[in-house]
């Protein structure tokens, strides 16, 4: 039997895919629980409008993100920390930290999306990398300067 797929369905499939399994278990699991639909010519023809929509919403997601990417590659973010001797920080700058400052600075990006190679723990210059779509990243200049 041929079924639509509507969500992701672990070694099956991903939403949207059209794929043949048993009668019995798309009569008695995949279409009970809303993951699949029966694949009529009906169905079809809302698949194809769904993608299609779904489609150019990516595309302006991904316009989006690229827009971001550009303003954080222009910015330099300037991080006061504590340094004692030989410009050695006291703790170290974190992702949150960074965050906080891009916020600062109009742009809201997760803690978790920023990618630091290593622990930063000295004053200077650090280059960052920051994940801002799954095909979008950016790289941010970081000043880590005393307090």
């Amino acid at each position: 039997m041929k079924v639509i797929l509507i969500e992701n369905v672990d070694k099956l499939g991903s939403m949207g895919d059209v794929i043949t399994v048993k009668r019995g278990y798309a009569r008695n699991y995949l279409i009970p629980k809303k993951l699949a639909k029966e694949a009529t010519p009906g169905n079809m023809k809302t698949l194809e409008s769904i993608l299609k929509k779904k489609a150019s919403v990516e595309a302006k997601v991904l316009e989006g993100a690229k827009s971001i990417a550009e303003r954080i590659a222009a910015l330099s973010l300037s991080i006061p920390a504590q340094a004692g001797e030989e410009e050695k920080l006291f703790g170290s700058v974190s992702s949150e930290m960074i965050s906080e400052a891009l916020s600062h600075e109009g742009i809201a990006i997760d803690k978790r999306d920023i990618v630091i190679d290593e622990p930063i723990k000295k004053l200077g210059v650090y280059q960052v990398a920051v994940k801002i779509h799954p095909q979008v990243k950016a790289s941010l200049k970081v000043w880590v300067v005393n307090k």
